[in-house]
């Protein structure tokens, strides 16, 4: 969850180290800090710093002729917010960055008699301890790593200094992510992800897992553990720097919310062929959906919420049986799979550990292994059977829009797929949903336009303790991800309830002023999703109504009426979905907080 870059080369490191950090600090915010060879000869400096990276700006030097070093965003797992727990970390000859979580950092200590040695309370320095003291037994960078690996339990990225080595940086890695690159005009990168060196280069490969790194001004050498020489895969991003800007937004929410529509068109348009869905530029056969039982949909946060969209319209249009599952459960858990049953698997960055985990325990059981990540030759694409990629482009604001939006979409198209393979949907359905698919990003756009509206009337949020949004069917689904943003960016208390459970209990916390988002878009459950909507505003709740209705017959159910364009109630989630982002965004803005880096989040969850 943290965020790590290290660079030898050409230029000023300090520079390229701390914008680098600048475009990491979504995965970590807590504190900051690099480390660089002094005058590029053999001597370690470190600057670090609690806070954010414009703290760590205000620490270090103004003219640093360093051309090689380290630096790291933290998000703290082991250890308060402090300077002393924020990383680089030095001990003895060695300092380290590190993404991840060292499980048996207690063990390690007690075994090497490591305690004397550390200054703070994370399982980092404890990692940097041990390749201290194997470093210090025969000065072989390579070698201290490999045995430091073998005695580690856990997830880690590191990168590495070792002080009389000036010019080189060694990284390995084990699940967390780590990206590398190289331009012989520019010099050679290791990062937690390409938005880190963009602005340099953008070929880039995946470092492989228990491969050790080696980086110097004149290249990157990959080894095996064994010390056998690899040829890593390059890629090319796809997009440039400008996709990492905040491109005259305030806030990279509000840019990457305005983004949906073009994300939603950039994902489907390639798997649609003949007014059908069409995935085989994914490598992904018709076979693949044919013969399949049920369907097991894994992922967390607003990723399942995504999931759980997909399996509404699965299971309730096409009949085939679906479970959703959170993934830290799941793989802890007996899966009810088989080799009939195809897994969903939906992660945004494709390194979040649970949901890799949960992949793995699933594969035991089912070669019908799908992911839809949008991060190219991550580690559950990798892993997946098959893999979808979504093309929303990097999604830097921690609160998850775009990605949203783009993996519901990649849901319903794999929804028309199995339903005509299964024989559940005829081509003039399937072609009509299609149509009704693409027809998505233009009535965004349309709701995009009511931006002021919501603004206006978040005012009577900013000031609420708590919230609830409520609806039935599709619309309880689409609530929970709208609970989740306003929760996550603005800390008021918020949480979705299926309507017909409010006189289940739920309804004892309505009171005068209360703010209740009602979604009311499922014609079948409309009528009783309105006497729902009465019961809370006859407790003097403040009630905003999002439905599909141009005007409301009886205004007096509702303090606000969002009208949305008239569309298929499967397909009115893209909709809804827009102005419950503009609320939480414009609540958060309100409320004077950065909607970008909520607090105690990270983007990418890649620790337990």
């Amino acid at each position: 969850m943290c965020g790590i870059i290290g660079y030898t080369g050409k230029l000023e490191a300090q520079n390229v180290l701390i914008d680098g950090l600048s475009r990491l600090e979504y995965r970590g915010y807590d504190s900051a800090g690099i480390a660089y060879f002094r005058e590029n000869i053999a001597h370690i400096s470190i600057r670090k710093t609690a806070g954010k990276v414009k703290d760590l700006r205000s620490v270090c030097d103004k003219v640093n002729p360093s051309t090689c070093g380290i630096g790291h965003t933290r998000w703290a797992t082991h250890g308060g917010v402090s300077t002393t727990n924020a990383h680089p970390h030095r001990v003895g000859q060695v300092a380290l960055i590190h993404n991840g979580i060292i499980e048996n950092y207690a063990a390690i200590t007690e075994k090497f008699n490591l305690g004397d040695e550390l200054q703070s309370e994370t399982d980092t320095e404890v990692g940097a301890a041990l390749l201290n003291h194997f470093y210090s037994q025969d000065h072989d960078p390579k070698s201290a790593i490999r045995k430091a690996v073998a005695e580690i339990k856990g997830s880690f990225a590191f990168g590495i200094l070792f002080e009389d080595r000036p010019g080189e940086i060694y990284a390995v890695r084990n699940v967390s992510p780590m990206v590398a690159a190289y331009d012989p005009e520019i010099g050679a990168f290791i990062a937690s992800d390409v938005t880190a060196f963009i602005e340099h280069t953008n070929r880039y490969f995946v470092v492989p897992e228990y491969a050790v790194v080696a980086l110097s001004p004149n290249g990157i050498e990959v080894e095996d553990l064994k010390g056998q020489k690899l040829t890593p895969e390059f890629m090319t991003v796809d997009w440039d720097l400008t996709a990492a800007e905040k491109d005259g937004y305030p806030h990279f929410m509000l840019k990457e919310i305005h983004e949906q529509p073009a994300a939603i068109t950039q994902t489907i348009t390639p798997r649609i062929a003949d007014g059908l869905p069409d995935f085989s530029q994914d490598g992904v056969s018709d076979a693949f959906f044919e013969g399949v039982r049920d369907v097991t949909i894994i992922a967390c946060g607003t990723a399942m919420y995504a999931g759980m969209v997909g399996a509404e319209f699965i299971q309730n249009h096409l009949g085939l049986p679906v479970t959703v599952s959170i993934a830290s459960e799941f793989r802890y858990a007996r899966p009810v799979i088989d080799k009939d049953s195809m897994v969903i698997v939906v992660s945004q960055s494709g390194e979040t550990i649970d949901t890799l985990e949960a992949l793995r325990l699933a594969k035991k059981y089912t070669d019908r292994t799908l992911s839809i990540v949008n991060v190219k030759a991550s580690s559950i694409a990798r892993e997946s059977h098959y893999v979808v990629y979504t093309h929303a482009g990097p999604e830097i604001a921690v609160a998850s829009t775009k990605a949203y939006t783009v993996q519901v979409a990649t849901m319903f198209l794999l929804g028309f797929k199995l339903g005509l393979a299964s024989g559940r949907l005829t081509e003039d359905e399937a072609r009509d949903r299609v149509a009704a698919l693409k027809a998505m990003p233009a009535h965004m756009e349309e709701v995009l336009a009511y931006e002021n509206q919501v603004k206006e009337l978040t005012s009577r949020m900013i000031n609420a303790h708590d919230a609830f949004y409520i609806g039935r069917g599709l619309d309880y689904r689409v609530a929970m991800e709208g609970a989740l943003k306003l929760k996550e960016i603005s800390y008021i208390h918020a949480e979705a309830y299926a309507a017909g459970e409010l006189k289940h209990g739920t309804i004892s916390l309505i009171e005068k002023g209360v703010p209740v988002i009602a979604i009311a878009n499922q014609q079948p459950v409309y009528e009783k999703m309105i006497s729902n909507i009465r019961e809370v505003k006859a407790r003097d709740a403040f009630v905003i109504l999002i439905s599909k209705d141009k005007a409301v017959h009886d205004p007096s159910i509702c303090n606000v009426h969002l009208s949305i364009p008239d569309v298929p109630d499967d397909f009115t989630v893209f909709e809804t979905a827009v102005l419950c982002q503009l609320i939480g965004y414009y609540t958060s803005v309100g409320k004077g907080l950065d909607p970008d880096q909520p607090r105690n989040l990270a983007k990418s969850v890649t620790v337990e």
